[in-house]
């Protein structure tokens, strides 16, 4: 650390140039985030010095929580669903772990998790002690439940479903899912974290939420879809009671006992969150996702013209490819089979679609 403190200007500018060397989002064609919405950015500067770690310093920060997990369990068909503001779906899956250990107490717990699951799942697994058991995924890169039921045992204390897998965009078959934790009475945890903020608003209904009487908890990341400053995950249970089990005592905040993972906990990005869903409301969202939807229709497109064979039809806005070659100026990802991986965000709009097809395209020149 400097003896002395460096001038502003001075500082400035080196934080400049380190921004500078980040890449800029538009050709950002790998991320599940995407810049904020500028009444997100606005919010966020309003509450940069807010802690929800103790919240009766800040009621009304606190009441915007309430307020987002309110209109999160509304948009999952149920408004009156328990839920905190996390860091984003790695905390609340690392959370729903603890609290279906803590329903099923047993000495040697598992989990099933299909095999496209996030790689969080792996760090529960390392944390809880709890084993993971994968299944496999059908030609569609779904999970296949047929082969659920024969994963499970008396020690299985989990069921972890995905709505918008990573790699692919698909959504497992929670109904299915659903069934079969109530028969056997087994906790469901769905990872929506992407998908929570998509499915909703699609034109075709895709059952995933709590109308499934077999849903316990779902993780949503309003920082993805939803357009909101980073961190803001939350995570949705179907009785709030679910917390009380996580409690820890907590004698000199203004709250005697937490249940979330993180003490200190940003309100920032819980303002950020709820000013997004406020400002657009249900017809907003709807014109988000079906641009990104078509985009996603038209990347598809584009590409089997050029040559480059979808791996899968999505369900939501992820498009996969095979093929190796890309232009250097662009960023994408492989998924762990190897197919070239495209997530159509906000950002990533028609003129930027047919930019990349137009780059795509003087590869074979």
């Amino acid at each position: 650390m400097r003896e002395t403190g460096c001038p502003e200007e001075t500082l400035f500018s080196f934080l400049s140039r380190k921004r500078r060397e980040d890449l800029g989002y538009r050709n950002i064609l790998s991320s599940m985030c995407t810049p904020p919405h500028p009444v997100a950015a606005r919010a966020h500067a309003m509450f940069l010095e807010t802690n929800l770690g103790d919240p009766g310093l800040f009621p009304g920060t606190a009441d915007l929580e309430r307020l987002l997990v309110r209109r999160l369990g509304a948009l999952t068909h149920l408004p009156l669903a328990g839920g905190y503001a996390t860091s984003g779906g790695t905390e609340s899956n690392i959370q729903a772990f603890r609290i279906a250990k803590k329903r099923k107490p047993t000495r040697s717990p598992n989990v099933v998790v299909p095999e496209s699951g996030h790689f969080s799942f792996q760090k529960a697994s390392d944390i809880l002690g709890i084993e993971v058991r994968a299944a496999p995924l059908d030609a569609e890169f779904r999970m296949d439940v047929d082969a659920v039921d024969g994963l499970m045992d008396k020690d299985t204390i989990a069921l972890i479903g995905i709505a918008g897998t990573t790699e692919y965009g698909m959504i497992d078959p929670i109904a299915h899912l659903s069934d079969l934790a109530l028969d056997r009475e087994v906790f469901l945890h769905v990872d929506a974290a992407f998908g929570g903020m998509v499915i909703p608003f699609l034109d075709r209904q895709i059952p995933f939420d709590f109308r499934l009487p077999g849903v316990d908890s779902i993780s949503i990341d309003p920082h993805k879809m939803g357009m909101s400053t980073i961190p803001a995950g939350c995570l949705l249970v179907r009785d709030p009671e679910y917390f009380s089990s996580l409690n820890v005592d907590t004698p000199y905040l203004t709250v005697k006992q937490e249940y979330t993972l993180a003490g200190t906990r940003p309100g920032a990005p819980v303002a950020a969150a709820v000013a997004v869903l406020e400002y657009l409301g249900l017809e907003g969202m709807r014109a988000v996702v079906a641009g990104c939807m078509e985009n996603t229709r038209r990347l598809i497109e584009g590409m089997e013209t050029l040559g480059y064979e979808r791996a899968v039809t999505p369900d939501v806005n992820v498009a996969t490819f095979s093929g190796d070659r890309v232009p250097a100026t662009w960023r994408v990802s492989r998924t762990r089979a190897g197919h070239m991986r495209i997530v159509c965000m906000p950002h990533v709009d028609r003129d930027v679609i047919e930019a990349f097809l137009e780059d795509m395209s003087g590869l074979d020149a």
